[in-house]
């Protein structure tokens, strides 16, 4: 009987100092717009998905959900970069990023998933990251980033689809030859009924003072560049419409 009462109370001790709060979750298995992958191996976390491309040792792209009410400016540790565990053929070490000159750039940024610790923690698999020129990552990129939550914060939940142009022949980095792209891509859906958009950004590696929209290029720009169909389960008509357009002016740039 002591025993019985001693767990009940260690629970209860737990709750309380949890303030009996379960940290929010988003689950890929939700998601209705997953890309196209041209490896064939689509990883699915539970915040994010993406698909890996082991000749080039990084993520072809990644894919999640920004959510209004995930927006936060919670203070969170940064852990160390570590292996995928679900990548089956083994994501590349961090170690491959040492002393090369590039940053390990997030394509689904931490910044975005302060609202979970767990979420946060998995934007650090290795899998989530590629080469990126320090100037670019810490300053053009962060600004598009910044814009992101931005837009959430304005128009409400937003899929959002980041990866680089993964081909043969370009610069490599460490003992397995990890790929450093030429260029990033974002891809940014507003699936609101009534009012459904879609903008893209197709960027150099390397640093820029340019406005972000002297970046927008029509998705067809990138499927073309990419062979990834990115929003196979839209409408037919409105995924045509959506993904043949450059204009950003339905997009608010401050």
């Amino acid at each position: 009987m002591k025993k019985f009462f001693f767990i009940i109370l260690l629970a209860l001790t737990t709750a309380c100092s949890n303030g009996f709060q379960k940290e929010p979750t988003v689950a890929t298995s939700g998601f209705d717009f997953l890309p196209t992958s041209t490896t064939g191996q689509i990883i699915k976390h539970k915040y994010y998905a993406l698909s890996y491309n082991e000749n080039y040792e990084e993520a072809e792209w990644t894919a999640y959900i920004s959510a209004k009410k995930h927006l936060s400016r919670a203070q969170r540790k940064r852990p160390y970069f570590i292996y995928d565990p679900l990548v089956k053929s083994k994501s590349a070490n961090y170690r491959n990023y040492k002393k090369s000159g590039y940053d390990r750039g997030h394509l689904v940024p931490a910044g975005d998933m302060r609202f979970s610790l767990d979420a946060y923690n998995d934007t650090f698999f290795t899998s989530n990251i590629a080469p990126q020129n320090h100037e670019f990552n810490a300053g053009i990129w962060n600004r598009l980033e910044g814009k992101v939550r931005y837009w959430t914060a304005k128009y409400g939940d937003l899929y959002i689809i980041t990866g680089s142009i993964l081909k043969p022949n370009l610069k490599t980095i460490g003992r397995e030859h990890v790929v450093v792209p030429n260029y990033f891509y974002k891809i940014i859906l507003d699936n609101n009924k009534n009012n459904p958009k879609a903008i893209a950004f197709l960027m150099p590696n390397k640093p820029s003072e340019k406005a972000l929209y002297k970046y927008v290029v029509p998705i067809d720009t990138i499927e073309k560049m990419t062979g990834i169909d990115f929003f196979p389960k839209l409408n037919d008509a409105l995924e045509n419409q959506l993904e043949q357009s450059s204009s950003y002016s339905e997009w608010t740039f401050r």
